[in-house]
């Protein structure tokens, strides 16, 4: 399925699924996306997770076409095939998702953000909100400010991330080429908690695999920036965003802990959380991408 999208004063056809679309920034970096669902629906942009890539896309592509939504899945800059930009903060999530809008003809837009990509979901409505509807949060990651007790292995990530960044990019290539060679359930384990593995489709484990080996393809530089960047003090408040935001979050998420996600919703202006039983960080997306999509 194909439809025209506005790029540099011409016209192109742009597939659903695409993965070679890209536009670029107004510094010249290049921004790579991918569309799944209806080319014709209502437009959402999805933010991956961290690590991630445009490729976890494709786990609301069913859901997508049977609620007429187009999703826009944007490979963060330094994910994919996106260029690294080491130096970013929330704020200029503008810059890098307002490129893939204009390309693709869309005015404005619903955004989605699963685990890492929350922060960016969040910042992109409050620096464009002209352009952002609402707001979809699913196992969000939250400001450290609101944060009481972070989980080991993220806070042995952002130590890494901050006084070994070289070693951290040659262990993530490493874990990408290990994927590559093993079965899915190796990458599927980092998101899930006890016994959430087995609630996960062989399909979707392998959508999961290959989202993880896309998102660190090259030098691993997009989860070196966010391993820091979502650690450190935001400069993007949640106090700043006017748009409707609804979180959606398990309470066996033992990725982010469920009361920080508490916190952010009484910290933003509007505000819904529907709390997911016995659901963990993956399965919370698996479970609820319906809902998410069928506006």
């Amino acid at each position: 399925m194909t439809e025209t999208a506005a790029t540099d004063g011409q016209r192109r056809d742009v597939e659903v699924g695409d993965e070679r679309s890209t536009v670029r920034t107004d510094d010249g970096r290049s921004i790579a996306y991918a569309e799944y669902g209806t080319a014709s629906g209502a437009p959402v942009v999805f933010f991956h997770g961290t690590p991630g890539s445009r490729v976890l896309g494709e786990l609301l592509h069913d859901a997508a076409r049977e609620s007429d939504v187009r999703v826009l899945a944007i490979d963060r800059p330094g994910y994919g095939r996106s260029d690294e930009w080491s130096d970013r903060t929330l704020a200029d999530t503008e810059r890098f998702v307002m490129p893939v809008l204009d390309d693709a003809g869309v005015a404005s837009a619903r955004v989605v953000g699963f685990s890492g990509g929350g922060p960016h979901a969040l910042a992109l409505a409050a620096t464009s909100p002209e352009r952002i509807e609402t707001v979809d949060l699913v196992s969000t990651s939250a400001p450290p400010s609101l944060v009481e007790a972070v989980p080991r292995p993220v806070r042995v990530l952002e130590a890494v991330s901050r006084r070994a960044p070289r070693l951290l990019r040659g262990l993530v290539r490493a874990q990408a080429w290990l994927a590559t060679r093993t079965t899915p359930s190796l990458v599927v384990s980092q998101y899930t908690s006890d016994g959430g593995a087995a609630d996960v489709p062989d399909g979707t484990a392998e959508v999961v695999r290959r989202d993880f080996v896309a998102a660190v393809a090259g030098r691993g530089e997009g989860l070196v920036t966010e391993s820091e960047l979502l650690n450190s003090e935001w400069d993007c408040s949640p106090r700043d965003v006017e748009a409707p935001v609804r979180l959606w979050h398990g309470d066996a998420d033992a990725n982010v802990p469920l009361d920080s996600a508490h916190r952010l919703a009484d910290a933003l202006p509007n505000a819904e959380l529907t709390v997911l039983e016995d659901v963990d960080h993956l399965n919370a997306l698996l479970r609820c991408r319906t809902d998410v999509l069928n506006d």
